[in-house]
């Protein structure tokens, strides 16, 4: 499935604010400036990124997954989608989107779940939740802080049921997301760790993150 891209030939790597490599399932942060425009880039394809939003001034608002879909109306997130935070204010919206849908619903990987997916012989692996955890502690919040999270670039088709089942990727090497900022934010990635299911391909690969300034945006 292709997404509807609507990028800008101003934004080239020569201009970039930011340019950060995130090694496979490793956690990250970084604050985004209202206008500034965040690429995320599935490097190698078949990688999901679980993604968090906070204010960047007062982290007590943050991503609202249930605000996000029922202002969109829409399961997924795609171009055009604002990102919605639990005060019910518009904190990003996206403005590129070279895959074609992104999951809200799934949630992040934890200890506990894959325990209880696929064996306790997982308790121990690697997980999203922890990632979040590390991350939002070295801005002074804890696992209390940790909210349903977008996961960019994770299939997750949805059943007239309801049903929901995590199946292998559509994104292709090189696919990206861009979000413009509408205000000031804290931005924190899980590169999804995964290995017992098709999200990552059941190979967890690098990403990259590339901010603009708004006069290239």
């Amino acid at each position: 499935m292709t997404g509807f891209i609507q990028t800008s030939p101003a934004r080239t790597l020569s201009n970039t604010a930011q340019d950060h490599y995130i090694a496979a399932e490793a956690p990250f942060s970084t604050f985004i400036k209202k206008g500034q425009v965040v690429r995320i880039e599935d490097t190698y394809g078949q990688q999901a990124v679980d993604t968090l939003f906070y204010n960047a001034h007062d982290f007590s608002e943050r991503y609202s997954s249930q605000d996000t879909m029922r202002e969109q109306g829409a399961a997924y997130i795609s171009t055009g989608t604002k990102v919605i935070s639990n005060e019910g204010r518009v904190m990003l919206t996206v403005t590129a989107d070279s895959c074609g849908r992104h999951d809200t619903s799934a949630g992040a990987c934890s200890c506990e779940s894959n325990t209880v997916r696929f064996g306790h012989y997982t308790k121990y692996l690697h997980a999203c939740r922890d990632n979040f955890v590390i991350e939002v502690s070295k801005h002074g919040m804890s696992k209390r802080d940790v909210v349903p999270n977008i996961n960019f670039f994770m299939n997750v088709p949805i059943e007239p049921s309801g049903e929901m089942t995590i199946v292998d990727g559509i994104s292709a090497p090189g696919d990206y997301v861009e979000l413009k900022a509408e205000m000031d934010v804290l931005l924190v990635i899980s590169n999804c760790p995964q290995i017992n299911n098709p999200c990552n391909g059941f190979d967890p690969t690098p990403i990259r993150v590339l901010v603009w300034d708004d006069e290239a945006a």
